[in-house]
């Protein structure tokens, strides 16, 4: 079951990628409606995934963030085809992440089912803060 699309541009490019119940993430080259990269290497379901363009515009790398259900964030070099980082530190399954709108991007957020939302720092992999209150798991964060 399909859980998660983004869409993006990076150069002269259209871009679509997708987070999946069967732990995978699928990106397309929208212009010619091809699959161009497949990434299989969460433990659990795909939740959300998100297009960076904090790396685009720091780094020239064209990269996906996804989050799954088995606790961790994990960023994706799909030009490259590898794995560039993986954060680890809520203690359940992370529901929905997002990219900051200041700072270029360099912050991601996360809300889990462990009740919590994370600050990330993507430049230094750190978790910056972790906002604690809530009851039942965070399903969005914005």
């Amino acid at each position: 079951m399909l859980q998660s699309i983004d869409c993006s541009a990076f150069d002269d490019y259209q871009f679509i990628c997708s987070g999946s119940s069967d732990k995978t993430i699928r990106v397309w080259n929208i212009d010619d409606n091809k699959q161009i990269q497949s990434f299989n290497g969460h433990s659990g379901e795909v939740s959300c995934v998100k297009f960076s363009q904090y790396h685009y515009h720091n780094r020239h790398q064209y990269v996906i963030c996804s989050s799954s259900t088995f606790k961790t964030i994990r960023f994706w070099d799909f030009k490259n085809n590898k794995q560039l980082q993986v954060f680890n530190g809520h203690a359940s399954g992370v529901c929905d992440i997002k990219f900051s709108s200041f700072n270029g991007g360099r912050y991601l957020c996360s809300g889990s089912w462990d009740n919590n939302i994370r600050l990330w720092n993507i430049e230094t992999s750190k978790s910056l803060h972790v906002f604690k209150g809530h009851k039942k798991p965070v399903w969005c964060v914005d």
